[in-house]
């Protein structure tokens, strides 16, 4: 197997930080963005996330472990794999202070050292099922399942507008029939199973309508981010001043769709991962914990109106369970 490294970042936040919840404050007399608690509130089960990294993921080379300033109580600062970033370490200074998500991920390739090759995680994914390197990169390239569908907007406050965003500016760019026969075992591949229908059924249709996209960590190439920029700088520095998420943003997943229309991908089971919302999908998430059966799961917070207490006592417990042993990354 060849061997290269493989870098994790991760995006934390302490929604209970005061002078956090001032310089916010502060921004929102800026713009009207989304400031949903949801967005922020801290579930206190960072520490269940490391443990899972050091027994799922031992390969990792590094954490890039991205925060505001604050830091969790637990954290082992001087662990040889955990390198600190804060937004004024690699955001540009006129982009904050930032409380837009997109902001802070579109700036990733600005980290110093961070390796070609990464992944990267919320701190609501966690990785629950040992797997190897080539569960996310195989031939050098990030493990990947590229699937159509056709963009629908959900509910109210989610970021199916940042999604047709994203499209618009892909299929300015690239000529789907195009790309998809230039890579045609990548678009139609035995490891997607009946989903390859779906891009048969989409073919008919001149742009991209809309990709699987499963709420987990994603593999990529830190030079998608760089060629990204030098196309499209002066319009991904007009977003970036954006102080929180709003309808003009694009996101990470366009480095991903543009992975995949460059060919700069290999097929991938597309059953990695599962999206669970907490309150909602308490029994599935519990099982998914306990059984070690899947790799990678998110436990979304997108109920503003749950027993928030209750669902963080059930969510400590099961992981308790689950990652019993204290992990190299707390003190």
């Amino acid at each position: 197997m060849e061997k290269y490294p493989i870098d994790l970042v991760v995006t934390w936040v302490d929604g209970n930080d005061k002078e956090w919840q001032r310089e916010k404050a502060e921004a929102l007399g800026i713009t009207n963005g989304d400031d949903r608690i949801i967005r922020y509130r801290d579930w206190d089960i960072m520490k269940y996330w490391f443990r899972g990294v050091e027994e799922c993921l031992p390969f990792i080379n590094r954490i890039h472990f991205i925060t505001w300033g604050h830091l969790p109580e637990f954290l082992n600062v001087n662990h040889e794999k955990l390198n600190i970033i804060k937004h004024t370490d690699y955001i540009p200074s006129e982009y904050l202070p930032t409380f837009n998500s997109n902001v802070i991920e579109l700036n990733l390739h600005r980290i110093e050292d961070l390796s070609e090759r990464f992944i990267l995680a919320n701190d609501d994914f966690f990785f629950l099922k040992k797997v190897n390197e080539d569960f996310f990169f195989k031939k050098g390239l990030p493990c990947d399942a590229a699937l159509q569908n056709v963009l629908q907007f959900h509910k109210s406050g989610g970021i199916g507008h940042i999604m047709a965003n994203d499209l618009e500016w892909l299929n300015k760019k690239y000529n789907k029939r195009s790309v998809m026969f230039k890579n045609f075992s990548k678009w139609f591949n035995l490891k997607y199973g009946f989903k390859s229908l779906y891009n048969l059924y989409l073919l008919p249709f001149s742009n991209f309508t809309g990709f699987d996209d499963p709420h987990i960590p994603f593999s990529y190439l830190k030079s998608e981010w760089e060629v990204l920029w030098n196309e499209s700088g002066e319009a991904l520095d007009k977003i970036c001043h954006n102080k929180l998420r709003d309808s003009s943003d694009i996101n990470h997943w366009l480095i991903r769709y543009r992975q995949m229309v460059k060919g700069k991908f290999s097929p991938a089971n597309y059953k990695r991962g599962e999206f669970y919302i907490i309150g909602e999908d308490d029994e599935k998430i519990k099982s998914a914990v306990i059984s070690k059966k899947i790799p990678m799961a998110c436990f979304s917070d997108d109920n503003v109106d749950i027993d928030f207490e209750k669902e963080k006592k059930f969510l400590k417990e099961i992981l308790e369970k689950r990652f019993p042993n204290k992990s190299k990354f707390e003190l």
